[in-house]
């Protein structure tokens, strides 16, 4: 059972330190699958809530329309259901509120034949964290290319 990687969200680990990953499931249509299976997807904008019903969504999750679908092709940016059980659903809540963090969709893959996503729980960076972690990231550059010899 091989992993295809789809699309990463690198502006995920810019903004937010993130701590715990989780690897969960889509409600998708056909037209979809068949959009991911080209590689077509973009997820840098967004997002994912807990309703009050205690169901978890993404949003802005952009999967363009097929291209050979006919008029039942699938709405772009819709919202979509990921799939948890309810006793992760109820820990990453009490995470969220207690710990004030947030959660970020950071990559998406096919697992086998299946759809995968993985989310994150991060708590956002401010300034002054992303430029220390700028500074350590050309720090490892120098050091890799010897010119702190």
């Amino acid at each position: 059972m091989g992993i295809k990687i789809i699309a990463k969200n690198k502006r995920a680990h810019f903004d937010y330190a993130l701590e715990d990953k989780l690897e969960v499931g889509m409600v998708l249509v056909g037209t979809e699958v068949k959009s991911l299976r080209e590689g077509k997807v973009s997820i840098a904008e967004s997002h994912i809530t807990i309703d009050s019903k205690g169901e978890v969504w993404a949003f802005n999750i952009k999967i363009p329309q097929y291209e050979f679908g006919n008029i039942n092709n699938h709405q772009e940016d819709r919202k979509r259901k990921l799939l948890l059980n309810e006793k992760e659903i109820v820990k990453i809540a009490h995470k969220m509120k207690a710990q004030k963090m947030t959660l970020v969709p950071t990559m998406i893959y096919f697992k086998g034949s299946i759809v995968k996503l993985e989310i994150a729980l991060g708590r956002g960076k401010k300034l002054h964290d992303k430029r220390a972690d700028d500074q350590k990231k050309t720090v490892q550059r120098n050091l890799q290319k010897g010119i702190y010899e």
